[in-house]
């Protein structure tokens, strides 16, 4: 199959042969060093992996993996393999040992590109003995080649190989909310398909630069960063650590930027840390300082620049695009899963609704099943789950649309509307179904509220589970009682409740305390609830919870 469309190794070469000395990536190398790569070095040094590669031993469709935070050596050694005749297998720089051993065994990856790490020490035992290991710069302390030894001793692969349409270019697995990640196969054609259109969607150039801080190894971050930039030429810049994320906003000034909500969440708690809420939302209001004020906050976040904001991979709250919106940011969100390569539906600019998840993007087919599950169907479709053939079966149906596990409606307009995850409905001791994601939604509304969980399978009535947004948090820190935000909830408590049928209402909101994390378990790699790790967690207190007469308790 060739259907025109050209493939990732073809759009580099084109960069590569007509931009040589544009500079393609800005990498922060520590202590303040930084490097530019333009696309002709860049060319060399994965030519010359691609050769090494072949040279220890991969041969065409070898998995090799890679683990390390983002880095340009991240995308270079992603082209180096498929130069090579390989299957890229990305793995979130987080994992457990556990973990990794369980991906690099079930993906028989016999090599490994390690870099940028905060944990190798613990993660290194989850590597089989018999892996080839590659060192990345800015690794950890370790044994391995390294890529700048290498580059420098080998000579570069001079002929640009090209791969077919419908070979296997990658396998990603997900990020785990339910157990053991399932191996997502990808062709080239697939993502070709997606990073084409997106592109054109927002009529990115190569005149737009965009900053690389979610992790590459999920597909959000792979199209939005590393294929849209193959597909447009963007300069792409990488962030040094959470310490520097300012600063590298700042160097980047990004045209495009792309967050999740926790992102989007913590630089409104910046501000207000800075600046009471009040008397900000006061002075937006005045014409004769409002633009001036818009203007600085922008600055100051970093993204005056930013011609495109997005948000995915969870619920947004109506609160904060509103407060964004304030500031002449208007953020659209996306919606798409592992599966279908992150292309699925997009707001466009001017027609975002809180709520909804835009529109169908090209070539992507969407209607509604049984239970009002959301099918979709586009080039972008996995061709399956690796060695999961069973698994596979459940996922696509006969015609090829994926199952999504989302329920949803889809408007006149073409808007989708998220209602709830399949696997989340529950059922209360009253015989009741309860879908939390409509509950959430109405909570995520209040700005008090960052992350939220309703649970309640054979309770009377569920109950929620809020974690407190950023500026909160941080005040209480700061010594502010927490009267005010009770109150408020109490106030949140009886507007949901009051549109709420009577299965579905509210015994009582829990305050956690503190937030909910990677590091403390709950949340993934890519800051999505593990329902059933919190539900874990406090699965000792919620009948005293729920046996409180309290509308609104703390942890």
């Amino acid at each position: 199959m060739n259907t025109g469309i050209p493939l990732p190794l073809e759009r580099f070469y084109h960069w590569e042969k007509h931009t040589p000395t544009k500079i393609c990536y800005t990498q922060p190398l520590g202590d303040g060093v930084i490097s530019d790569i333009t696309w002709q070095e860049a060319g060399q040094q994965i030519r010359s992996m691609a050769a090494y590669l072949k040279k220890i031993g991969v041969q065409p469709g070898d998995n090799v993996a890679l683990i390390s935070k983002n880095c340009a050596h991240w995308i270079m050694a992603d082209l180096a393999i498929w130069m090579a005749g390989g299957v890229s297998v990305p793995l979130y720089p987080t994992l457990t040992a556990d973990s990794v051993r369980q991906i690099m065994e079930h993906s028989e990856s016999k090599y490994l590109f390690v870099g940028k790490l905060d944990d190798w020490p613990d993660m290194a035992a989850g590597v089989p003995e018999h892996v080839s290991c590659i060192s990345f710069p800015l690794s950890p302390d370790n044994e391995f080649p390294t890529w700048d030894e290498i580059v420098a001793s080998t000579e570069p692969m001079q002929e640009s190989p090209s791969r077919n349409h419908t070979e296997l270019a990658t396998i990603i697995y997900t990020s785990g909310t339910t157990g053991m990640p399932k191996g997502v196969m990808h062709t080239f054609n697939s993502i070709a398909s997606g990073a084409s259109q997106a592109a054109n969607i927002y009529e990115a150039d190569s005149d737009d630069r965009v900053l690389s801080y979610l992790p590459l190894s999920h597909v959000a971050e792979r199209m939005v960063v590393e294929m849209m930039q193959l597909y447009q030429g963007m300069h792409v810049f990488f962030a040094e650590s959470l310490d520097t994320f300012a600063s590298d906003l700042q160097r980047a000034r990004p045209t495009i930027f792309f967050a999740v909500p926790r992102i989007w969440a913590k630089f409104q708690a910046g501000i207000f840390a800075k600046m009471d809420e009040r008397k900000l939302n006061f002075l937006l209001k005045v014409p004769l300082v409002s633009g001036a004020i818009k203007k600085k906050l922008r600055e100051a976040i970093g993204l005056d620049d930013a011609r495109l904001a997005f948000s995915g991979a969870a619920p947004i709250s109506g609160s904060l695009l509103d407060w964004y919106k304030k500031l002449g940011i208007e953020i659209l969100e996306v919606y798409g899963m592992t599966e279908n390569m992150g292309y699925s539906h997009s707001s466009r600019q001017g027609m975002g609704r809180v709520g909804y998840v835009g529109q169908a993007n090209p070539t992507v087919e969407v209607k509604i099943g049984d239970g009002g599950e959301i099918l979709v169907r586009s080039p972008t479709t996995m061709v399956g789950y690796y060695k999961e053939p069973e698994k596979t079966r459940e996922s696509l149906n006969e015609e090829g649309f994926l199952r999504t596990g989302d329920v949803g409606v889809v408007e006149p307009d073409g808007s989708l509307k998220i209602t709830g995850r399949i696997k989340e409905i529950f059922k209360t001791s009253k015989g009741k179904y309860v879908a939390p994601f409509p509950i959430e939604s109405k909570l995520l509304a209040d700005a008090h509220v960052e992350q939220c969980c309703v649970v309640g399978n054979a309770m009377p009535q569920p109950i929620a589970l809020v974690a407190l947004a950023e500026a909160d948090l941080a005040a209480l820190k700061n010594g502010a009682s927490r009267e005010q935000i009770h109150q408020d909830l109490l106030q949140l408590y009886d507007r949901v409740n009051a549109q709420l049928d009577p299965h579905e209402k509210l015994k009582t909101i829990v305050v956690a305390n503190g937030e909910w994390s990677i590091e403390n378990g709950i949340m993934t790699p890519t800051l999505k609830i593990k329902r059933n790790v919190l539900e874990s967690r406090y699965e000792d207190r919620i009948e005293n919870w729920y046996d409180s007469k309290d509308k609104v308790q703390w942890e």
